[in-house]
């Protein structure tokens, strides 16, 4: 319950499932009992949730959503500050991860009040697991702009971005974005639709951005996140170094030798074999080092 001797409370932010209710946190449940506040994008998702998972709030439940999120805040910070346990959900995955939370967090630190969290389901990073693409590297760029002409300014701004880049789409406009991503990025350009993730009718569709522009014309429902492959330099722009860097990143993510050769070859541009090449040859200039850095001591 709330503290009365002064001492601030707690800004919980709790992640909620993307789709199974099974694979919600252990301790959301613990929270969701105990939180002096519960503040909610969707009251009535909440109470879908606590049922699912057979328990009740003992807190007061508030709703906390993009309309209200400037007027709430300061309510939910004035309980903070006065030593109540406040705890932030979603309809699914994290807060303020293209939903609300933000505003929140911030006039929170701005008190100095403890932000702490429940770690919980990611539509982004299951939808990069899930992509084949490469994911050493990526940058999430949520919901394009409604807008037509804005959405291909917007790609316009990502096109050279080398990163694998994740998007939140709406399945009405799953059509006309994928098309505006094959305009911008190339029609060749590797991308992953996923679909419900986590749900009964989960779908992954990977290919080609101008293939899947093709597929989701004929109409897609569900949630949707959008993996889009990362901008790749053609071979003459490649340096030893860079082809190198990107077989040993494949390496260490567990990919056999032979293997990310290959893909980093493929991704180039490059053949095979000059790829196979510079790693070789940085593997001999690594023990020439090593062996004349003996030699000195």
């Amino acid at each position: 319950m709330a503290d009365v001797t002064g001492t601030t409370g707690t800004l919980v932010l709790a992640g909620t499932p993307i789709g199974d209710v099974a694979d919600a946190p252990p301790r959301l449940a613990a929270e969701l009992e105990t939180a002096d506040v519960v503040a909610a994008e969707d009251t009535r998702r909440l109470r879908r949730l606590t049922q699912a998972l057979g328990i009740h709030t003992t807190g007061r439940v508030v709703s906390y959503f993009e309309g209200n999120e400037s007027a709430r805040t300061p309510e939910l910070v004035e309980a903070l500050a006065g030593g109540a346990r406040v705890l932030l959900v979603t309809d699914a995955g994290m807060p303020s991860v293209s939903d609300p939370g933000y505003r929140l967090v911030a006039a929170a630190v701005e008190q100095d009040i403890k932000v702490t969290a429940v770690p919980g389901p990611s539509a982004v990073l299951t939808a990069l697991a899930l992509s084949a693409l490469p994911v050493d590297r990526f940058c999430f760029e949520g919901f394009l702009p409604r807008k037509a002409g804005e959405r291909l300014g917007k790609l316009r701004e990502v096109a050279d971005e080398r990163r694998t880049m994740v998007f939140f789409e709406a399945p009405h406009r799953l059509d006309d974005t994928l098309a505006a991503m094959a305009e911008v990025f190339g029609a060749d350009r590797r991308a992953a639709v996923c679909r419900e993730l986590t749900k009964t009718y989960e779908e992954v569709k990977r290919g080609p951005l101008g293939e899947l522009a093709v597929w989701a014309a004929e109409g897609v429902r569900g949630e949707i996140t959008v993996v889009v492959e990362g901008a790749t330099d053609s071979g003459e722009a490649l340096d030893t170094a860079e082809l190198v860097r990107r077989v040993q990143v494949r390496e260490e993510a567990g990919e056999r030798r032979k293997e990310a050769i290959a893909a980093v070859a493929a991704d180039a541009g490059l053949p095979k074999r000059e790829v196979f090449d510079a790693v070789v040859a940085a593997k001999n200039a690594a023990r020439t080092g090593q062996e004349q850095g003996k030699g000195l001591t």
